[in-house]
């Protein structure tokens, strides 16, 4: 009975040392992955969720989460106003779960950057106020987009883009966004 008493005790050690190795492992393990979340995924997770974003130069921007992409978010303000987030202008994020978008690696998808997103703001002809990260805004339309920088006809957001009401074009490097903000008919 000792053989048996002393067996016993030496296996419930291994079996105790076993667990403590294999905690320590999915604690570990835990780390590492949480350690390869970027935000852009954290914040993907949060979809249809109601969020405030703090960006620099922008302050506070509150809306609902509709889309993210690699250097982008798109949320819906109050009113249904959309707004375009640059990735890098953000400094904060409130309002997350504890969801997390599985990273989406397919080339395509790496593609769909902010240029991308602000091509299709140049597409619709849509007047938008540009937020900049040093707190300056300009207003107008996106006309074009380059590798580095966008091109906005400036005018007054209650008129359409036409020539005569253009009074300048302003080329804004992508660094210096912080977002866009798609502007209602009318809206001054």
């Amino acid at each position: 009975m000792r053989w048996q008493r002393l067996f016993a005790d030496l296996q419930a050690e291994l079996d105790a040392g076993e667990v403590a190795a294999e905690r320590a492992e999915d604690a570990s393990r835990a780390r590492l992955e949480s350690g390869a979340v970027r935000l852009a995924d954290r914040i993907g997770g949060a979809t249809g969720r109601q969020l405030t974003v703090r960006c620099r130069g922008a302050g506070d921007l509150r809306g609902v989460l509709l889309e993210c992409g690699p250097g982008w978010l798109l949320m819906t303000e109050a009113g249904g106003r959309e707004v375009l987030v640059a990735l890098p202008a953000v400094r904060t994020v409130a309002g997350l779960d504890r969801t997390t978008a599985v990273p989406d690696e397919r080339e395509v998808a790496r593609r769909l950057d902010l240029r991308w997103a602000l091509r299709g703001l140049a597409r619709d002809r849509a007047a938008v106020q540009v937020l900049l990260d040093d707190g300056g805004a300009c207003t107008g339309t996106v006309d074009r987009v380059g590798a580095d920088y966008l091109e906005l006809a400036e005018h007054p957001a209650g008129e359409p883009r036409r020539g005569a009401a253009v009074q300048g074009v302003r080329a804004i490097a992508l660094d210096a966004v912080a977002a866009v903000r798609r502007l209602a008919p009318g809206w001054d």
